[in-house]
């Protein structure tokens, strides 16, 4: 099949939002028209499994620019937008692959149907297609010259691979950019994480109790956002110099088994299984509603939840409440999916415009040269780091200083003392 969308007509309503997003996606608008002309990626072909969204649809459309076969399938069953996968598809000749709310085998077909055409450039949010190649499809691993990885989940599955040496080729860690983590993980996360939970619940947030599981850039960012909707927010933490960075940002810290007696709201982004357990969930008050925004549904013990559960149904569309044998009610966002694409749509165009032109800048680095590469995880490099910040700030209307030769001097030299 040449795509898998689910319902062509819908595309004339994807095309507008793509072109609303686009208009907050300067740097990006910038690296598309240098692709346009100059065609870096002319021929090659690129698996991009993301969540099908506005910002990734325009992402597509670069890489298309720049000469690229694209073909792209969802990083999440409940990520896509479906007049977006359209759009691409009808307008945009971009063979796409992902329906929201598909199931397990479905989504997994649509990888598998985004890697048939032998990619030589993968992109991954999440690993899942660099995964797909080094277990069940080997023998087109030989086709890969590299990839680039969106998230801190599966830069954890990609370094763990390559300590192994078993990663095949050499991928580049776009989270670890600077102009990515520190602003898409945190407030990118911080705004869409909250607007998922109020469009999900249409519950008020100041007053309440935010627990928050993890003070990563994502755990950040939902913390400093809870507390500005008016909320006492509670974080748990397992690293001890996150834990004390917490206490000084004004948060309390505490272990979870003591957090969940008082919690009212939970969110977990700690990119580990099981941090809310059995024992969690049977210990949280009546009406407690539980979110996970890392990328899998892992960090909620969905499995326990169920076999504490008396009674279960879907009070409002996302919201699963679980009546407990012990009488209380815990409701369940999103199937514990990413909340943020699960019951709203993702992070703000502005700030996926940094990490988006991370991707397309470094697909482009990967395919000159994938020659000079290990098999191994690589940070973006450092000047395509500092280039979109600084068309960003140009983007945002922004100038700063320069260092004057004196100063420039200064800073490289030891002679001159103080």
């Amino acid at each position: 099949m040449d795509h898998d969308v689910k319902d062509l007509t819908l595309a004339d309503q994807g095309k507008l939002k793509i072109e609303w997003a686009e208009q907050s996606m300067p740097v990006l608008r910038l690296i598309k028209q240098r692709f346009a002309k100059q065609q870096p990626l002319k021929g090659v072909r690129i698996t991009a499994c993301l969540h099908v969204t506005t910002e990734t649809a325009n992402l597509a459309k670069t890489l298309k620019a720049g000469g690229a076969i694209v073909r792209l399938c969802a990083s999440n069953p409940l990520s896509t937008q479906d007049d977006v996968a359209a759009s691409l598809v009808q307008h945009e000749g971009i063979q796409t692959f992902a329906i929201k709310g598909e199931d397990n085998r479905t989504y997994y077909e649509h990888i598998e149907a985004a890697i048939e055409h032998k990619p030589q450039v993968t992109m991954d949010d999440g690993a899942d297609v660099v995964s797909a190649l080094h277990s069940s499809h080997k023998a087109l691993l030989k086709h890969v010259l590299g990839g680039t990885e969106e998230t801190t989940t599966g830069v954890i599955r990609l370094r763990s691979m390559a300590a192994k040496k078993v990663l095949k080729f050499p991928v580049i860690s776009v989270n670890d950019a600077d102009t990515k983590h520190l602003f898409d993980n945190r407030y990118g996360t911080g705004q869409s994480t909250l607007d998922g939970i109020i469009r999900g619940t249409n519950r008020l947030v100041c007053g309440t109790t935010v627990v928050v599981a993890g003070y990563g850039w994502c755990g950040r960012g939902v913390a400093m956002r809870a507390k500005g909707l008016g909320a006492d927010v509670i974080v748990t933490e397992i690293d001890p110099v996150k834990a004390i960075e917490a206490v000084m940002d004004g948060f309390r810290v505490m272990p979870m088994e003591d957090a969940v007696v008082v919690g009212d709201f939970f969110i977990t982004v700690t990119g580990n299984l099981k941090v809310i357990r059995g024992a969690h969930f049977a210990a949280m008050k009546d009406g407690a509603i539980v979110s996970n925004s890392g990328h899998f549904n892992v960090e909620i013990d969905i499995p326990a939840l169920e076999k504490l559960a008396k009674t279960k149904r879907m009070v409002r569309p996302g919201v699963e409440e679980y009546k407990l044998h012990n009488g209380r009610r815990v409701s369940l966002l999103g199937e514990g999916r990413l909340v943020n694409l699960a019951l709203a749509e993702g992070h703000p165009s502005s700030v996926m415009d940094m990490s988006f032109a991370n991707q397309a800048l470094a697909a482009e680095y990967i395919y000159t040269n994938y020659k000079k590469l290990e098999k191994k995880v690589y940070p973006v490099p450092v000047a395509i780091d500092k280039e979109i910040a600084r068309l960003k700030l140009a983007g945002m209307g922004m100038k700063i200083d320069k260092l004057t030769k004196e100063q420039d001097k200064y800073l490289a030299s030891w002679e001159m003392g103080t």
